[in-house]
């Protein structure tokens, strides 16, 4: 890990700001690749990221890396993931306002660190906390939006989104998903 990310996670892992910190079993900082073309940022920890320290973990995970795989990219060389918020919610309940403005400074810094010339909003939470003003995710997933540091941000659906709609057919969220990643992965490979 760089030094300024690893200084960052020290701060987190010892971060009391809200009440979140007294339930938590580990931070969930990030993992991938710690680069400055594409970084994933997902909404909060679930039960399983909670228990490893990990984004990503579960099933959901599972099958972002699986999407991922389909188009050549992996999250140990191409994606650095990380979430709005670093602790597990109780009971996997949406983070709350003042969790999310809580963690913020953790995920700011971790973006101007990185400066991602992508970054992938992951589902309605990461959505409302990113671009807070934009309709629902499904009336603006696979759209391009400005981001910090010069980026282009395309929101996605949540991987557990889709494992809750199973349907592969035209215009179902997984065929959709599928849209998105092809058009992702092209513009990753226009980047130097």
């Amino acid at each position: 890990m760089n030094k300024e990310l690893a200084e960052l996670k020290n701060k987190c892992e010892n971060c009391h700001k809200c009440h979140l910190s007294k339930t938590r079993t580990n931070i969930v900082f990030s993992s991938g690749a710690e680069n400055s073309k594409l970084m994933l940022i997902g909404e909060a920890p679930g039960y399983w990221e909670d228990q490893r320290g990990e984004p990503f973990v579960g099933k959901a995970g599972q099958l972002l890396d699986k999407i991922f795989n389909c188009v050549g990219l992996s999250r140990e060389k191409d994606v650095y993931i990380c979430n709005t918020i670093k602790c597990r919610p109780p009971e996997n309940r949406d983070p709350l306002p003042e969790e999310k403005s809580a963690c913020r400074e953790y995920l700011d810094a971790q973006i101007e660190i990185l400066k991602p010339k992508i970054i992938l909003i992951c589902g309605r939470v990461a959505l409302n906390s990113m671009l807070p003003d934009a309709q629902g995710i499904t009336k603006v997933r696979g759209k391009w939006f400005d981001g910090p540091y010069a980026s282009k941000m395309m929101p996605i659906f949540h991987p557990s989104y889709l494992l809750r709609n199973d349907s592969r057919e035209v215009g179902s969220p997984k065929w959709l998903m599928w849209q998105d990643i092809k058009e992702v992965k092209k513009v990753y490979d226009e980047l130097n």
